[in-house]
């Protein structure tokens, strides 16, 4: 099998590329190659009303960001071009006058009101809607008629009466479908454009696809598209049926579960390694129980046989974690790179960055970020005193007696510390606290003093990078605003809470 792989991803520009999107493309990018193989991108854009150039470049700046380079299509041609189907419309036409020369379809005449009122009764009926070939019976007379009086006319193929279609799913074993439930499906609308139904199955023989790996939703597709095929009589792919993506519920993932854009992830600060191995393993194994894969040992492993049945949930909680142990695994010159423009989205300039020094910022929160979107939240205080300070800390931290005396006291410990570093800071403090008796109160009352906040990275760590000056004056004026509370007793002597 490792000669002749051609396998393509196919989305339509009709709406936003979806995490549904970016799997099925990666598991045709990941087959090609594990097989050395080519992988195409053929743009689906022959529904004229829905069909949006912005949402096929979304497509393809999704693609690149998530590093799943393409072989042939848009920006990069290729010798089965061109790829946009919107340009190969005489090819459809053709195959389709073909199948009418041959007795293998025919035109339709009945208009979509027709079609509904027809629709309507067989619901009525209880049966399922299905188009009653009314136009498969006309004679050649009564066909004159109707294209002399100018009737638009749709082609529709003619779906033999008996026997059936069967064919192996690489993913689901054995499928078949009798006939009798396929109806006369349109292969050429009567604007002249083509069905999904013929247009893949044109385009697919002509760029010699060898697998066709997509969702399971589009299984009831795929016996019509054999039909196809076999009047065509072009060679057949092999096929295979990807499980749906749910949600935690178990629903179908939608919008409701969260974004579903791939480009939003982006937004929101997600690594593209980080979310292709996770969507890497929805549906498929790597074996061992492994999370965390590489992209060289993805398309080592990959197999259509990996793949399973079921649905996969999407859950954006085990996201998080993923993209939480990439970023932790980042250089540091790279995890910097990666997150300046999150913060400069939010606001810090260039020259606050330098004077604040934003990389050892950057670098104290990389053990508690999940994701680049979080971190100028995370890291607001090194930039920024602290406007307000956090509600709960504040009540058990300001208002202890004698808290405004501790502050002055820590600033106290804290100016004739030379060497403004994270290990004299501690070596301070710690040593006020044993004047206290308890090291506890005097670093959350800083920590609450100097951040705003009563968690983050390590105190003294925080100190240091924030420097002498700026530490001393947060410390100041958060015993200004403790004396302002107006709490009995800050006068007196601290001390330390049992």
């Amino acid at each position: 099998m490792s000669e002749g792989v051609r396998v393509r991803m196919s989305p339509a520009p009709s709406g936003r590329f979806h995490v549904g999107n970016a799997r099925t493309a990666l598991y045709n990018w990941l087959f090609a190659r594990h097989h050395d193989g080519r992988f195409i991108i053929r743009i689906e854009d022959t529904d004229q009303a829905r069909s949006s150039d912005t949402y096929t470049a979304e497509i393809l700046e999704a693609m690149r960001w998530l590093r799943l380079e393409w072989d042939e299509g848009p920006q990069v041609g290729g010798d089965y071009g061109p790829y946009c189907q919107s340009q190969r419309l005489r090819l459809y036409q053709q195959a389709a006058q073909r199948l009418l020369d041959e007795g293998k379809a025919y035109p339709c005449y009945c208009g979509a009101e027709k079609l509904e009122q027809s629709r309507r009764e067989m619901q009525r009926q209880g049966l399922p809607p299905r188009y009653d070939r009314r136009c498969r019976g006309l004679s050649a007379v009564e066909r004159e008629r109707l294209e002399a009086e100018g009737r638009p006319k749709a082609i529709r193929f003619a779906v033999p009466d008996g026997g059936g279609v069967s064919w192996h799913d690489a993913v689901r074993g054995l499928i078949s479908f009798e006939n009798t439930v396929l109806d006369d499906f349109v292969l050429l609308k009567s604007d002249g454009f083509p069905s999904y139904l013929l247009a893949v199955v044109v385009d697919d023989a002509a760029m010699e696809i060898s697998h066709v790996i997509r969702g399971e939703d589009l299984i009831s597709s795929t016996p019509r598209q054999i039909h196809i095929y076999q009047a065509l009589g072009g060679r057949r792919p092999e096929f295979a049926h990807l499980p749906l993506l749910l949600g935690t519920d178990r629903a179908k993932l939608s919008k409701r579960h969260g974004p579903v854009a791939v480009l939003d992830y982006r937004e929101e600060g997600y690594l593209p390694e980080a979310l292709v191995n996770f969507i890497a393993l929805l549906g498929w194994s790597p074996g061992e129980d492994r999370e965390i894969v590489s992209r060289e040992e993805m398309i080592a492993g990959f197999s259509l046989e990996g793949i399973g049945k079921s649905g996969a949930v999407f859950d954006i909680e085990k996201l998080n974690w993923m993209n939480g142990v990439y970023l932790r695994q980042l250089p540091a010159k790279e995890y910097v790179a990666r997150a300046r423009p999150f913060l400069e989205r939010a606001g810090v300039t260039g020259e606050q960055f330098a004077a604040c020094n934003g990389e050892k910022a950057l670098l104290l929160e990389q053990e508690r970020a999940k994701r680049l979107a979080e971190i100028p939240q995370l890291t607001d205080f090194f930039f920024r005193a602290p406007q307000a300070y956090d509600a709960k800390g504040e009540r058990q931290w300001f208002r202890r007696e004698g808290a405004a005396n501790l502050l002055a006291e820590v600033r106290g410990a804290l100016e004739p510390v030379a060497e403004f570093e994270a290990s004299q800071v501690e070596a301070a403090l710690r040593g006020l606290g044993e004047k206290l008796g308890g090291a506890g109160p005097v670093i959350h009352t800083t920590r609450l003093a100097v951040t705003g906040r009563t968690m983050g990275p390590g105190l003294f760590e925080v100190l240091a990078v924030l420097g002498k000056e700026q530490a001393l004056r947060r410390l100041a004026a958060a015993e200004l605003h403790v004396r302002s509370l107006g709490a009995a007793g800050q006068t007196a002597p601290f001390r330390p809470a049992v």
